[in-house]
């Protein structure tokens, strides 16, 4: 049988057809028509006013923490339980990162913790807040923390575009935002992102840096370093049409962390990720937890692997990681705690319901066997 991959990208033939547009058109690059329908689709769906279409997430972040005049000798505060590129941009414009630690019920950033650490430390530039495996944070009291205390707040929604919180889109709570469409996200332009702001300034700033800070004038004129960062106009056509079907993608994903809740119930050692608002997730990765700590957690993964599936625990903290040794960190135990529990399952909005059982089918047989209560 084929292998099942974890988030594999879901490519259909409107895709190909979009691509082959693009390509006919002889719009390649760097810019063009579909780049700039891109950015005015997605700014429209989200509700914002302006978006730049970018080479990936990070490069947006790393951008969103220039424009906010992040720089050496500042500190930005960041949720511990994420991939290391939410908080790389910080150290690449010669700050320091301070690192928070999640709240069960969303396993997203703890809005007390953040208070703490406004509290306490002068250095603080900006905060970015996580939506993790496609649930958003507790946004009411995170941007109310950054108003009272006056810092610029960037919405890390990389792995949130289709997902809400109290009916705002993900991407449309923070002063500024971004999306990533890398293969494996919900929708994908192979590689690439997207950031978002009601701030004209920043965006056009943003822009002119992305565009290796190229001034407007006949000759190449360089007055500041920029970068490489521009999304080309044949990944926007990419982009266009995977959009479009964003909602069947959320659909399906839903779907199969409905089948996996509905199998797993009946083991009190197994539980799903917490999700407070179904109909507002994207239900980019199903995750579960798995009482018995890391060693039953790597069994697991081994388990699935036997049987061609791919499954990988859930993001191991930064304040853990090796590159990240020595940095704050506020609390940690919760994410410590889902790291050595937490298992991300296979979810890809093209997987069928019979690969879907194949992993169901896989997991139950360890439960069964491997692994009893």
């Amino acid at each position: 049988m084929p292998r099942i991959y974890l988030s594999p990208p879901d490519i259909s033939m409107q895709d190909h057809a979009s691509v082959d547009a693009v390509l006919a058109s002889n719009w390649v690059a760097p810019v063009g028509p579909h780049l700039e329908e891109f950015e005015k689709t997605v700014a429209s769906s989200v509700g914002v006013k302006h978006a730049l279409a970018l080479s990936s997430g990070t490069a947006a972040l790393h951008l969103a923490l220039q424009v906010l005049g992040v720089g050496q000798g500042d500190e930005v505060i960041c949720p511990s339980m994420t991939f290391a590129a939410s908080a790389n941009p910080v150290r690449y414009l010669g700050a320091e990162p301070v690192f928070v630690d999640s709240e069960r019920r969303t396993w997203n950033m703890d809005p007390a913790l953040l208070e703490k650490a406004l509290q306490e430390r002068s250095a603080i530039k900006a905060v970015i807040v996580v939506h993790l495996y496609g649930q958003c944070a507790e946004m009411g009291k995170i941007i109310e923390l950054c108003r009272k205390y006056d810092k610029p707040l960037i919405e890390d929604a990389a792995e949130a575009v289709g997902a809400s919180y109290q009916g705002w889109p993900a991407g449309s709570m923070g002063d500024i935002a971004f999306f990533s469409f890398n293969g494996n996200k919900i929708i994908t332009t192979s590689g690439g992102g997207m950031l978002l702001s009601n701030h004209q300034e920043w965006l056009s700033r943003a822009r002119y840096l992305s565009a290796q800070a190229r001034e407007p004038v006949l000759h190449y004129e360089h007055r500041e370093v920029g970068y490489n960062y521009r999304m080309s106009n044949v990944l926007a056509g990419l982009g266009l049409s995977q959009f479009s079907d964003l909602k069947r993608r959320i659909s399906a994903k839903r779907a199969h962390f409905e089948a996996y809740k509905a199998a797993f119930d009946k083991y009190q050692n197994v539980a799903m990720m917490p999700i407070q608002e179904p109909d507002e997730a994207n239900y980019w990765l199903s995750c579960l937890t798995l009482s018995g700590g890391v060693s039953q957690r790597d069994a697991l993964i081994a388990a699935l692997e036997t049987e061609d599936i791919e499954a990988r625990p859930v993001w191991k903290p930064l304040h853990l990681q090796p590159v990240f040794d020595g940095c704050v960190c506020y609390g940690g135990q919760v994410a410590e705690s889902l790291f050595a529990q937490g298992i991300c399952l296979p979810s890809g909005s093209g997987m069928s319901g019979a690969e879907r059982q194949r992993v169901i089918d896989a997991i139950i047989s360890f439960l069964n066997e491997g692994f009893r209560s």
